[in-house]
């Protein structure tokens, strides 16, 4: 199990051995679809690579089974997150896909799909990419299925179960992002209508699956094949498709359809361009009806596999400008997400700035940081007072601790109390003033922290300017999550007579035990600005967090029936320059 999903999720795996020593149970995903392709020369492009549109089938054809395995009923695509294409596959390399449900909604599940290549003769192996695709269940008469929960069972599944809540609340926001990141810019290059391409596909029985609904993977490899042209139309050569923003399926297409495809290149960035693809289909003399759109990323390599110079381009009159300035934005998300969520958590730099563009992809990171540190099941007991416990956890040269007790106070009114970090003042003494900067929506704050001089840093008082992310439970059996990490804002700056400090991840989960009982659990990944508050307790010197966390139980249980105006922080706003 641990090899399995080192390699399934190698960004979030652990190492085998540590697995091995903490003798996890062995099992397997029921959902788990397997599939080994050798490529051959009928599946590569004109540079001997697998084409991306064949591998889009394979990989669309294995999550659908895995989905059809969990639902018990056909199940057709909804739409697929945005996929980085690592490397590629040559001809006579294996090909191994596999994909599991994560997650199953009310009429929707989350299958992770993750691609790896084999090479035969020297025994490597390597990633390719990994993608998100969101399935949903039809019935022959029509509608949608009901779906029974999916219980996840290891460590790894809990995690994946856990941030696939994450990811849908992204795609739901996708479209508002968009909006605010629209610009007004236009340079004189080469026009658009040049690189416009339309092609008409019919759906015949091979394309379409035994509810005569065309494959997903199929129209996404019809799409690759036009984008592809609109691209080469640009740069005169052969370009390398080396990402995609999400494929969203807005209806479905039949035997017998025939399926306009349009691609046109949206704009030309320095070293790649974005080409949109729309794919349309009707039957007789219908109307046109709009199946799937897709932004596609190339790029074009010189002999030695840099990226070569393109030409700008002269956006379409009507149209055209709207397709450009949302490439610009769509640009723009993909480096924050790029940047913030694909790496590991330890690698994403604290010094983050926070903007209205990448609130998402901070708050993502924040609370999957916060959520995988929780999953960990090699906390170590450091010491116990009156049934509260600190444990720590040292990793990868970091040490994390966990405060964990349980309170006499529902789970959701703890959550509510605690979520409000100005209120923290009257039980933390580690929290000097707590002032919110600014009420970003109903679950993500900003606020402003000064904590108590230390004579590590001088004598100097701190502070510390955290975003505050909190999560109610998507399911029975979830946790509530309040999650705090460091972010910079320009709006405040460090200033004179306070060293800044930063926090790693930090937070609360909370559980349910009864419905007047929560088991509350304080996590934090030591910084050095925040490990000399707690190094006298984990050393035994001390017993500090067991007043800290008693005066907490305290306060929750004198503000259980106290509920502030909407149980939330009051509102503020930030400097114009900020938003």
């Amino acid at each position: 199990l641990a090899l399995l999903f080192s390699r399934l999720y190698p960004k979030m795996s652990r190492p085998q051995d540590e697995m091995a020593e903490e003798g996890e149970e062995v099992f397997r995903n029921l959902t788990e679809v397997k599939k080994s392709q050798i490529v051959m020369p009928c599946h590569a492009n004109h540079r001997q690579e697998l084409s991306v549109g064949q591998l889009l089938k394979w990989m669309d054809s294995t999550a659908c089974l895995s989905a059809e395995r969990h639902a018990g009923c056909p199940c057709v695509t909804a739409s697929v997150d945005d996929i980085h294409f690592e490397h590629t596959i040559g001809v006579g390399q294996v090909v191994n896909i596999k994909a599991k449900v994560n997650r199953a909604f009310n009429t929707s599940m989350e299958v992770g799909i993750v691609v790896n290549c084999e090479d035969l003769f020297s025994d490597s192996h390597w990633r390719v990419c990994q993608a998100f695709a969101t399935f949903v269940t039809q019935r022959t008469t029509g509608g949608k299925v009901q779906l029974r929960p999916l219980v996840p069972r290891t460590q790894e599944e809990q995690v994946e179960h856990s941030l696939a809540a994450e990811r849908r609340r992204m795609r739901l926001v996708h479209a508002d992002i968009m909006k605010d990141l629209l610009t007004n810019r236009a340079e004189k290059a080469v026009p658009a209508e040049r690189t416009q391409v339309e092609s008409v596909e019919l759906v015949l029985p091979p394309h379409a699956n035994h509810q005569v609904n065309t494959f997903g993977g199929q129209i996404m490899a019809w799409m690759e094949n036009v984008a592809t042209i609109a691209a080469s139309r640009l740069c005169n050569a052969h370009p390398t498709l080396r990402s995609i923003d999400m494929f969203h399926f807005r209806g479905p297409s039949q035997v017998g359809d025939r399926l306009v495809l349009k691609a046109i290149v949206n704009n030309a960035f320095k070293n790649s361009m974005e080409v949109g693809v729309c794919a349309e289909a009707y039957q007789g003399e219908e109307p046109l009806r709009h199946i799937n759109s897709a932004f596609m990323i190339f790029e074009v390599c010189d002999r030695d596999g840099k990226p070569c110079t393109l030409p700008k381009i002269q956006p379409e009159p009507l149209e055209g400008r709207r397709r450009y300035q949302e490439a610009i934005a769509r640009k723009k998300i993909r480096l924050d997400r790029k940047y913030i969520i694909s790496c590991k958590q330890t690698e994403v730099p604290l010094s983050v700035p926070w903007d209205l563009s990448n609130q998402v992809y901070l708050s993502y990171n924040n609370v999957s940081a916060l959520k995988m540190l929780a999953a960990r099941n090699n906390w170590v007991l450091n010491s116990e007072k009156n049934k509260v416990s600190l444990y720590t956890l040292e990793q990868k040269q970091v040490l994390s601790f966990k405060i964990e007790f349980e309170a006499d106070v529902p789970a959701e009114r703890a959550f509510m109390v605690l979520s409000d970090l100005s209120k923290r003042v009257e039980w933390d003494p580690n929290y000097e003033r707590c002032e919110l900067i600014h009420r970003v929506d109903d679950d993500d704050f900003l606020y402003r922290v000064v904590t108590p001089s230390i004579f590590n840093q001088g004598g100097m008082v701190q502070d510390f300017i955290l975003l505050a992310s909190r999560r109610p439970p998507c399911d029975s059996g979830d946790p509530y999550v309040i999650a705090l990490r460091s972010v910079t804002l320009p709006t405040h700056p460090p200033t004179e007579g306070y060293n800044r400090g930063e926090v790693l991840c930090a937070g609360f989960s909370i559980m349910e035990v009864s419905n007047t009982v929560s088991k509350i659990s304080y996590f934090n990944q030591a910084s050095p600005e925040v490990l000399p508050y707690i190094s006298t307790d984990i050393a035994g010197l001390s017993s500090s967090f067991y007043g800290t966390f008693c005066t907490c139980s305290t306060f929750l249980q004198d503000n259980r029936d106290n509920p502030t105006p909407k149980d939330q922080p009051p509102s503020s706003t930030l400097n114009s320059t900020l938003l």
